[in-house]
């Protein structure tokens, strides 16, 4: 069951991941970007076969997937109990949702001065910053599918006595997990960004960070070496999330079928 469901949800990234890369040797050969500048593939390849070289870019690599994993959370959690109480009390929506709104129009980059300014240049910072990259369209799919509950056993629930909160509990929360998921697939690549942008504007650290550096040191090498491997703990960190949304859903099919 597990590797049937590994299989279908990976085998279609695994073209898609081919594609990317063709298409980046290409377009380096096609423009004519030096190889001094634009690396191909076999020599990114080279510079991680490298032990030295692949232990800075696992190191950077370590603090940035702890960012984005802090960021993820953040942002996962908050707008699973927003969305909550926007359904349970529609007052708090109409409170919420305009502020919510006006802040996501503000660009990330500009907010982040203030942020570091106001939560520090630590692991808080790094929560508030990647969180918000996650928050907003974590917030929206997640509601619009506590939404989705069926009508009709919304009324059976509450005409046998049942509180808003059993409805939520009984039929909105299992009716809502495609979106919950759809949420964190579309959070997994956010946090991420959220991450390099924190490390790049706030904490001098991880991948964000080295990047600028590398640039800033002409060490193009180690420049194509981290985007390349975030690239890839990104595509991994989707498909894995692909994969559990794959097993949960399908449980909770056999649940309802039992």
């Amino acid at each position: 069951m597990i590797g049937r469901t590994i299989v279908r949800v990976v085998g279609p990234l695994v073209p898609s991941v081919l594609i990317v890369v063709a298409a980046w040797w290409l377009a380096l050969e096609a423009f004519g970007i030096s190889p001094l500048v634009g690396k191909r593939p076999p020599q990114v390849l080279e510079y991680l076969g490298d032990p030295a070289h692949r232990e800075i870019v696992l190191g950077a690599l370590g603090i940035t997937v702890r960012d984005a994993a802090i960021g993820f959370t953040t942002g996962m959690v908050a707008a699973l109990a927003v969305a909550t109480a926007f359904v349970l009390f529609r007052t708090v929506e109409q409170t919420f949702m305009p502020v919510a709104m006006l802040l996501r129009s503000v660009p990330l980059v500009v907010m982040t001065p203030i942020i570091t300014l106001v939560f520090g240049r630590e692991l808080l910072g790094v929560a508030v910053i990647g969180g918000i990259v996650v928050f907003f369209p974590a917030l929206v799919n997640i509601a619009f599918g506590l939404r989705s509950a069926s009508p009709q056993a919304t009324d059976l629930i509450m005409a046998y006595g049942g509180s808003r909160m059993t409805v939520l509990r009984k039929v909105a929360v299992p009716t809502a997990m495609p979106s919950v998921f759809a949420s964190a697939r579309i959070s997994v690549p956010s946090s991420i960004i959220g991450a390099l942008i924190a490390e790049w504007l706030a904490t001098g650290q991880g991948i964000g960070a080295e990047i600028l550096r590398a640039i800033g040191g002409f060490r193009y090498d180690e420049v194509w070496a981290d985007i390349v491997t975030i690239t890839a703990v990104s595509v991994l960190a989707y498909a894995v999330v692909g994969v559990v949304e794959a097993l949960v859903l399908a449980r909770f099919s056999d649940t309802g079928r039992g």
